[in-house]
């Protein structure tokens, strides 16, 4: 089976290729026999009814400074690939909706991975709460009583945008701190959206992990450590990589949340465990396949592509 395959994203010229989730994810498209074309979300149009995107066909390589190679800059209707991957970082903002509305147009004909219509309706810090089960004691508000009133009953919490990413933004607050109503301030002078409060767990400083998921399925973790003095982990904001297994909460939480994955058509997923608690659904641009690979040998980008032959068969 040989698929035409196009890649939303940002810039490919400037990614790591020793981490970034879409290259690992286009070199396996290569070696399975698909073919790549790669344009940026800013390139994305509606015209007289047809989604088209202006772009290059590519090749890719694991050459340090070399790893792509572009073809003759052409415009293509993306009604005509078989697949397309959603696969810019956020902010989630109304140009990352916009783009989601776009590819609904041709999907399921085309085959959009993930499904444009549940990332758009499945934000990272939202689509938990459905699983209130699952995940810490967590406050979404944009008014200050409401923040200082959960803050009373916590003590210790974590401050952060609702549409953040890459631990951008995050506060930790502890009991002792005084600056609440002056990050308040802060973020809604830069914002209209809500923000989300949840309670500190201090088994952070073990790592937050990284279960990556698969049609829903659990395929391995990574574990994320924050540096010495640092509350987030992530890997944007200097978190360090660790091999890590999957205990029996995980699974438990992975045995909840996965069929709900499924049946959205969130084929690529990362989720976000602290200790015992799921603290977020990652389904825009989930990363952690090359680490996952070099500490276990678990080639999850094949199984990616497997559970997308077969619904394209």
């Amino acid at each position: 089976m040989s698929l035409k395959v196009a890649l939303q994203m940002d810039p490919i010229g400037a990614v790591n290729i020793d981490g970034d989730s879409t290259f690992r994810i286009g070199l396996e498209a290569l070696a399975r026999g698909h073919s790549l074309f790669f344009y940026t979300p800013d390139r994305l149009a509606f015209v007289e009814g047809r989604v088209l995107a202006r772009g290059w066909p590519i090749e890719l390589r694991r050459e340090m400074g070399n790893h792509v190679s572009y073809g003759a800059e052409t415009e293509v209707d993306l009604g005509e690939f078989d697949v397309v991957w959603l696969r810019q970082d956020p902010p989630f903002d109304m140009g990352y909706i916009t783009t989601t509305h776009l590819l609904e147009m041709i999907h399921p004909r085309t085959l959009v991975v993930n499904d444009p219509f549940w990332v758009r309706n499945s934000p990272e810090k939202l689509l938990v709460l459905r699983f209130p089960g699952l995940i810490p004691p967590t406050a979404i508000a944009r008014d200050l009583a409401t923040i200082r009133e959960f803050k009373a009953r916590h003590g210790d919490i974590i401050l952060k945008p609702l549409y953040g990413n890459g631990g951008a933004g995050v506060f930790r607050l502890d009991p002792n701190d005084r600056n609440l109503a002056s990050l308040h301030e802060l973020f809604i002078s830069m914002s209209r959206e809500p923000l989300i409060v949840q309670k500190f767990l201090p088994d952070v400083a073990k790592g937050d992990k990284r279960v990556i998921l698969v049609d829903g399925e659990p395929v391995g973790a990574i574990n994320r450590v924050p540096q010495a003095g640092e509350t987030r982990s992530n890997m944007h904001a200097g978190g360090r990589p660790e091999k890590i297994g999957l205990t029996p909460r995980d699974l438990e939480i992975c045995a909840t949340i996965g069929p709900v994955l499924r049946e959205k058509g969130q084929v690529f997923v990362g989720i976000d465990v602290i200790g015992d608690y799921l603290t977020e659904i990652n389904v825009t641009s989930p990363t952690g396949l090359q680490e996952l690979e070099r500490f276990d040998g678990t080639n999850a980008a094949a199984r990616i592509w497997e559970v997308i032959e077969a619904k394209r068969r």
